[in-house]
């Protein structure tokens, strides 16, 4: 077993490999963990909060999250610290610690990653609209590199979109199948 320690930014959202999210950071704790992820080149681990606040003190968090690393990051006009990452790896908590600061650091175990798999022809219309939504948002995500033939990253994509529940994002997040994760983004959608 693979363990590595990571430390953790609990939100409330699910980020999936292969996705963005911009990020406004102000809480010590944070601006010190972005400060010490940019100089030594790492990452930190995104999980969904399963009980508390993204401020003060340290949230629980679900056990299964995804790794990120920052790709953007500036200074914003009312000072605080604005930063875009891209998630990377799935990850299993198996035990948290919460450091005097109120950061959360976490032993974890790598998932497997989900394979790549061409988008079968029926989800082709799910490829379809999340070409329109890309298209309609702004940067970062009308820039986003597109993979518009790849189910993992078409199901993915849509889910970190579209205003479904977080516990169901988080339990798609969870499968390994990138199909299973199409068929349940289609009847959601109505299509098919």
């Amino acid at each position: 077993m693979n363990l590595e320690s990571l430390p953790l930014f609990p939100l409330h959202t699910v980020l999936f490999p292969g996705g963005i999210l911009p990020l406004r950071i102000f809480e010590r704790r944070y601006l010190d963990l972005i400060a010490d992820c940019l100089r030594n080149d790492r990452g930190f681990g995104v999980c969904l909060i399963s009980a508390g606040r993204e401020v003060g003190a340290a949230a629980d968090a679900f056990p299964v999250g995804t790794s990120a690393r920052i790709q953007d990051w500036d200074n914003t006009p009312e000072g605080l610290l604005s930063i875009t990452v891209r998630g990377e790896r799935r990850f299993r908590i198996l035990h948290r610690e919460v450091r005097a600061d109120q950061l959360s650091v976490a032993q974890i175990e790598w998932l497997a990653d989900v394979p790549a798999c061409a988008l079968p022809l029926e989800y082709a219309p799910l490829a379809r609209l999340l070409d329109r939504l890309l298209d309609d948002l702004e940067p970062p995500f009308k820039t986003l590199p597109r993979a518009l033939d790849d189910a993992e990253w078409v199901g993915a994509r849509l889910l970190e979109l579209l205003p479904l529940d977080p516990l169901e994002k988080l339990a798609l997040l969870e499968l390994d199948d990138p199909l299973v994760r199409l068929a349940t983004v289609a009847a959601r959608l109505g299509i098919k």
